[in-house]
């Protein structure tokens, strides 16, 4: 059973987040997508493990069904409309996934908030900044959407997110994935973008967490190769890792069954501590 929820803050106009499983257990998972998605790149995840937990599912704000308020937003702003999510359903910590851009916006409530966190699963996603290399290609990027080749931009950039042996075998895993990402407003690419290039390294967080971390990375993702995963998990006390082959940036799409059941593993882990 699953349902959507909106709700308002000073900050937000508008948060909408999707609600499954038990709501009266005390066990809370909140997958966080990244760029260009929304909620429903963790569903198929969200549903197996709704069996077993509460799941919310947000969708970023300035993604899906949720507005934001101004285009110049941060990182940090972003983690604050997870936060107002955990604090509407009276939550005080629970574990947090992010996917990429969504691991970069749990970083920044980690380092603001520690205390919300039974666990942080970092999905395909790193705590340092962008180099400078990154950032240029970011800012090209940008420049292609304002001139209006935002079509160009997704259709270019999702297969990149992909292993070669699902551009072979699970062609229509990737178109979808490309129909979700025409959806984002060309304000909310540009955005995100920015947001992006202005984070700071958050290795500190790593290297102080009182909580468990998790790393889920793939053999074939070029935008987190996976030795960055994992000489960034040897930083924190406790840390859950998992590589994957034929998977590339996108495991929730290319290896669902195993990044649910090393989620699960991990979730109960940070539970019985």
């Amino acid at each position: 059973m699953s349902r959507t929820v909106q709700i308002e803050t000073e900050d937000f106009p508008a948060i909408v987040y999707r609600v499954m499983g038990n709501e009266a257990s005390d066990k809370v998972v909140v997958l966080v997508h990244g760029f260009p998605d929304d909620g429903n790149a963790w569903i198929a995840a969200g549903e197996q493990l709704a069996k077993d937990f509460l799941v919310l599912i947000p969708d970023i704000t300035g993604s899906g069904a949720s507005e934001l308020k101004n285009e110049a937003v941060s990182i940090e702003e972003l983690s604050r409309s997870v936060a107002a999510i955990l604090d509407n359903r009276q939550i005080p910590a629970a574990v947090l996934a992010g996917h990429s851009m969504g691991g970069y916006v749990l970083l920044a409530l980690a380092a603001n908030n520690p205390g919300k966190f039974k666990g942080l699963s970092l999905v395909h996603s790193s705590a340092y900044a962008d180099t400078e290399e990154k950032k240029e290609t970011r800012r090209k990027s940008i420049a292609l959407i304002r001139k209006g080749g935002k079509e160009a931009f997704v259709k270019q950039m999702v297969p990149g997110l992909f292993s070669e042996w699902s551009k072979i075998n699970r062609p229509e895993v990737i178109e979808r994935e490309i129909q979700r990402g025409l959806q984002l407003k060309e304000e909310s690419m540009i955005s995100f973008y920015n947001a992006m290039i202005n984070r700071p390294d958050r290795t500190e967080v790593l290297a102080n967490a009182v909580f468990p971390v998790q790393w889920i990375a793939g053999m074939q993702d070029n935008a987190v190769p996976y030795r960055v995963s994992l000489t960034q998990a040897a930083l924190s006390d406790v840390s859950f890792v998992s590589v994957y082959d034929n998977c590339g940036h996108m495991s929730m799409a290319e290896k669902t069954g195993s990044l649910v059941a090393d989620l699960k593993e991990f979730i109960i882990y940070c539970y019985n501590q």
